[in-house]
């Protein structure tokens, strides 16, 4: 069977609810296989998911008759904490209860429980939940519950529902809530889904009326399964009145609304019930309802109603009696596009496992690896433009793994870019790494892997579809896996090919040395360059046809003018074309290419691609809707930037230096890093651009660092 999910999030509320710092794990809804929970979740109640947040053991709760876990064993990041005894509700002498409580906070103003109900159909079988704190507060989870619904119950073509009210009509019985002092609720063992229904006496204008008789629920093919207890009781208009009513003009967003109706009155033969719902002035307009007897009748409308929502249940002209309700939900509704589809399952069962056979401890590798975007792990990327996201750059430099190579990258089919530098890696360089399909650049270097390199990385490196970084290692078997005997074949070949060939070089020298500084000054300019870049090669012409023959430029810099592009898929970039009377030439070109070839950042301005025949040497990048900083803080500007704007970009800014400083090994500095050089995009995230004039620094073993100044005086780093 198909089954939707209702989460339910219990937070202690601070002035402003959001979402908090810290995660809790993953595990799988099915029974049986839970390869990715760290522990069981095995509940009294089948399908239930019960999570006790700070709690230190698990537990029954005798009220409800739900089996609570502590979150030990599910939880990588944040703290617990207690609430304090006198602050327990609605049992103050049990100390086990902690998912239902107020909280006293300073001015005596009190700040009470805050509930966070949502129901969504998974997409995969690992569910993960993960708190961030958006800046306005860190408030804290006190209990995360997970239950199975039928699927049949709730529409999904519009995206999940977030949950506003359940209210049960007509009686004041069940447990308070200290939210409002009129407000009770109704849960498990009521409700088999353990769906939460409050309590509410009346709508305007009406009066409450009940039954004790037993609601036909087992015989009745209702899969709403609507709780006894709350169809028992209803409301009907008073006497000066003929309809009921409901409105909130508080509720702006997206409405989704289900009634359930139950006739708990007997009527006699010459008696006839019958009415029709009208929501939104005449939006949506029913069907005359008719109820049989102690039969429950559920009705969600499969549409949305905004802005505001409102209701009348009029008695039809043929009707005898009023008409009556016995309850109704309203739901927000989140939309489709604003739900984050999660990564590729395979590209995280793979990352999972390398987290956890690598042992890599970074802070951020928690939940989903690509969604949101904004909390993407570090040191990986993910496509943007396929529907499911996948890993295309993992960069696990100087992360102290051990070990052989991990199998698990094998299954990252999407990777362009794997950087395993500097670190302690040993065994055979494994075959799979050439059977990675889109792989275009790998850096195992400063590692102690053996020396023998798989004859299909050579071909790739040969044919040009991979750049491979081997530095410190032995190039002794590029050609090919080979033995040890082999190897000291090779190398007593290799020392007396290098001494027969020592005269060659010496007479020949004089000659290149003299044709060598003849080609060296015109070498900026005209020289083919045989580098390769991971990114797609253009030709002039297309430069020519992508630019609409150069017409509109969008900005100038050290290498020449930039023009606005457009791809063959309506993608808009920037086009930089190096200028011939340029004062940085060809090797500041190929600096920024290579530079960009091999750093990957969300704060750092993304390559495309590039163009380089002859004279004509072009780069071209990822568009920036709002220009550089520097425009934006110019007194010309009418637009000011706010304080929050203004800080968010220094604060991305940071982490593109900090990448380049800390996450690219050796580390890189921009030295010319100004507001003319941060670019702005549509969404005003800022990011580093101009790396002509970058230069890696020297690791602590190498003795090359340059002392040579470059760049824009006042903005080159003092170091």
């Amino acid at each position: 069977m198909d089954y939707a999910l209702e989460l339910i999030f219990i937070l202690k509320a601070l002035r402003v609810v959001v979402l908090v710092i810290g995660i809790l794990g993953n595990w799988k809804l099915a029974e049986g296989d839970n390869e990715h929970a760290r522990r069981k979740l095995v509940d009294y109640v089948p399908g239930f998911i019960s999570i006790d947040c700070g709690a230190t053991e698990d537990y029954l709760d005798d009220v409800s008759g739900i089996f609570y876990k502590s979150d030990t064993g599910f939880i990588d990041t944040g703290t617990n904490s207690n609430i304090s005894p006198e602050n327990y509700y609605p049992y103050p002498d049990d100390s086990k209860v902690r998912r239902v409580f107020t909280l006293d906070l300073d001015q005596h103003e009190v700040y009470t429980l805050r509930l966070f109900d949502a129901i969504h159909v998974p997409t995969s079988d690992i569910i993960y939940v993960c708190f961030i704190n958006t800046g306005s507060g860190i408030p804290f989870i006190s209990a995360l519950e997970l239950r199975p619904l039928d699927k049949s119950l709730y529409p999904f073509d519009f995206g999940a529902l977030k949950f506003g009210w359940r209210f049960d009509l007509g009686t004041t019985t069940g447990q308070q809530l200290p939210i409002r002092s009129y407000l009770w609720y109704k849960r498990y063992k009521d409700d088999v889904y353990d769906r939460l229904w409050y309590t509410y006496s009346e709508l305007p204008n009406s009066v409450p009326i009940n039954t004790s008789s037993v609601i036909d629920i087992q015989n009745n093919n209702d899969s709403y399964q609507i709780p006894s207890e709350v169809l028992r009781t209803a409301v009907q208009p008073s006497s000066a009145y003929h309809s009921l009513s409901y409105s909130n003009m508080n509720l702006t967003a997206k409405i989704y609304v289900c009634f359930h109706f139950a006739e708990i009155e007997k009527l006699t033969q010459r008696k006839k019930r019958e009415f029709i719902i009208n929501v939104n002035g005449g939006s949506y307009i029913s069907e005359p309802i008719t109820l049989d007897y102690l039969k429950p009748l559920s009705i969600c409308l499969n549409q949305i109603f905004e802005p505001q929502f409102s209701f009348v249940i009029n008695a039809t002209t043929g009707s005898d009696l009023p008409p009556i309700l016995n309850a109704f939900e309203l739901y927000t509704v989140i939309p489709q596009f604003d739900l984050h589809k999660p990564t590729n399952t395979r590209d995280v069962a793979a990352i999972m496992d390398i987290k956890q056979t690598s042992r890599i401890s970074r802070e951020d590798w928690q939940a989903d690896p690509c969604v949101p975007v904004e909390q993407t792990w570090s040191g990986l990327s993910c496509n943007s433009s396929d529907d499911t996201p996948m890993i295309i750059s993992l960069n696990l430099s100087s992360s102290q793994l051990t070990g052989e190579i991990p199998i698990s990258l094998s299954n990252l089919t999407a990777l362009l870019y794997l950087d395993l530098s500097y670190n302690n890696l040993t065994g055979n360089i494994p075959q799979f790494l050439a059977q990675l399909p889109n792989l275009k650049t790998l850096n195992l270097s400063g590692n102690k892997l053996d020396d023998s390199v798989p004859e299909a990385l050579i071909q790739k490196t040969r044919d040009g579809s991979m750049i491979l970084s081997l530095e410190k290692m032995s190039d002794l078997c590029l050609s090919g896996p080979c033995t040890k005997k082999e190897k000291k074949q090779k190398k007593e070949l290799f020392v007396v090919t290098i001494v027969a060939t020592s005269a060659v070089v010496l007479v020949l020298l004089f000659f290149f040395c003299a044709r060598t500084i003849y080609k060296r000054k015109r070498q900026d300019m005209t020289t083919k360059s045989n580098f390769k870049l991971k990114s797609p090669q253009y030709n002039y012409s297309e430069v020519v046809r992508i630019t609409n023959h150069f017409k509109t430029i969008i900005g100038e810099g050290g290498f020449g003018k930039v023009y606005l592009g457009i791809l063959n898929d309506e993608t808009q970039v920037a086009v930089k074309l190096l200028s011939p009377s340029s004062k940085q030439g060809y090797k500041e070109f190929r600096a920024e290419a290579q530079l960009l070839m091999i750093v990957h950042h969300r704060n750092l301005v993304s390559l495309v691609g590039y163009c380089d025949e002859g004279e004509n040497k072009v780069l071209i990048y990822e568009y920036m809707a709002n220009g550089n900083l520097q425009q934006h803080l110019s007194v010309t500007n009418i637009n000011v930037l706010n304080w929050n704007q203004r800080l968010q970009i220094a604060v991305d800014v940071a982490h593109g230096l900090e990448y380049l400083h800390n996450g690219c090994k050796p580390p890189i500095i921009h030295r010319d890093l100004k507001t003319s050089n941060i670019l702005l995009n549509e969404n005003m995230q800022a990011k580093i651009a101009d790396f002509g004039l970058s230069r890696a620094f020297a690791t602590e073993n190498d003795s090359h660092v340059s002392t040579g100044l470059a760049g824009t005086l006042g903005y080159l780093d003092p170091e």
